[in-house]
C-alpha cells in the first residue's frame, strides 16, 4: 500500500467520521441517494397530534444485484423449513429488534395480523457503550426506533450485505444528535455500525427484501439497550441515559403486549406512540 493511502486509511478509523469503518476499509462505502421520508397525513380524530416518523418513501423500487440474488438462492432451503414450522411465509411482513448487551437481531414476520418471531442472530461487533448515538464520530451505535423503505438496501455494500436504520431520526434531529449512515451489515467488524457475520446478514437481508419486494413500504428496526425489563432498568438507575430508556420501555412494552410494532411520533423532544 502506497504512504499516502496508509496515512488516509490510518486518519479515518483515528477519527471516527460518519458511517461504518472496519476491516474492509474505513467509509468504504459508496452512499446511495436515501430517500426523504414524507410526514404522513395526521390521522382523523386526532388533531394537533404529530405525524409519525415512519412514513413511505419515494423510492419503491428494491434494489437488487448478482451478489443479493446468489445470497437469497442460497439461503432459501434453509429458511424454508424454519418459516414453515411457525406457519410463516417468505414475503410477509417484517419486523427487526436489536438488543446491545445480548449481541442479539431478531427479526419477526406478521402471521394472521400480528408478529412472530421467526429467529435471533448474534451480533458479530458493534461499536461503543450501552446508551443512544448522540454525536458524528463518537463511534456509537444508537438506540431508538428507526424503519428502513426500499432505497436504504444496499445489495453491493463494501461489507457484503447492508441497509441503513435510518439515523438520525426525528426524534435524534429534535435533541440534536449528529451523524449519519448506519448500517446493518456484514464482514464481522464496523465502528459505529451493527456487524453480522456474512451467513447471518445473508438470510436478514433476503427477509426484509422479500418483504419490502411483496410491498411492505418499510421495515422497522427497534434498537433498545439491552433486554428493556424492570430488573435490568433497575441496574442501570444511575445512568444518565435512564429517562431516555424509560421512553424507549414505552415503545418496547407496547409492542410485547400486542405483537404489532406500534406508530412512532415525536412530540417535546420524547417518542410517543399509538
Amino acid at each position: 500500500m502506497k504512504t499516502f493511502q496508509f496515512l488516509a486509511l490510518m486518519g479515518a478509523l483515528i477519527v471516527g467520521g460518519t458511517g461504518c469503518h472496519g476491516a474492509k476499509g474505513a467509509g468504504g462505502e459508496a452512499r446511495p441517494v436515501l430517500p426523504q421520508p414524507r410526514p404522513a397525513p395526521t390521522a382523523e380524530g386526532d388533531a394537533g397530534a404529530p405525524p409519525p416518523i415512519e412514513a413511505p418513501a419515494k423510492v419503491t423500487t428494491v434494489p437488487e444485484s448478482a451478489r443479493s440474488q446468489a445470497a437469497a438462492a442460497a439461503v432459501a432451503p434453509k429458511l424454508a423449513p424454519r418459516l414453515a414450522a411457525k406457519g410463516l411465509r417468505m414475503g410477509a411482513p417484517a419486523f427487526v429488534r436489536i438488543f446491545k448487551q445480548e449481541h442479539e437481531l431478531e427479526v419477526w414476520l406478521e402471521k394472521d395480523g400480528a408478529f412472530v418471531l421467526l429467529d435471533t442472530w448474534k451480533i458479530a461487533f458493534y461499536s461503543g457503550d450501552l446508551g443512544p448515538k448522540l454525536a458524528e464520530g463518537d463511534r456509537q451505535a444508537p438506540e431508538g426506533f428507526y424503519f428502513v423503505p426500499p432505497g436504504m438496501l444496499n445489495p453491493n455494500s463494501s461489507y457484503h450485505l447492508a441497509f441503513n436504520v435510518g439515523y438520525p431520526n426525528a426524534f435524534d434531529r429534535d435533541n440534536g444528535r449528529t451523524g449519519s449512515y448506519i448500517l446493518v451489515h456484514g464482514s464481522n467488524v464496523s465502528i459505529g455500525c451493527f456487524a453480522m457475520t456474512d451467513p447471518g446478514i445473508e438470510e436478514i437481508y433476503t427477509l426484509v427484501s422479500a418483504a419490502l419486494q411483496a410491498g411492505q413500504p418499510f421495515f422497522r428496526v427497534h434498537i433498545f439497550p439491552f433486554r428493556m425489563t424492570d430488573v435490568n432498568l433497575a441496574a442501570h438507575r444511575l445512568s444518565p441515559h435512564l429517562a431516555f430508556w424509560r421512553n424507549l420501555k414505552e415503545g418496547h412494552d407496547r409492542f410485547e403486549k400486542d405483537r404489532v410494532p406500534p406508530e412512532v411520533t415525536v412530540r417535546d423532544r420524547k417518542y410517543v406512540f399509538r
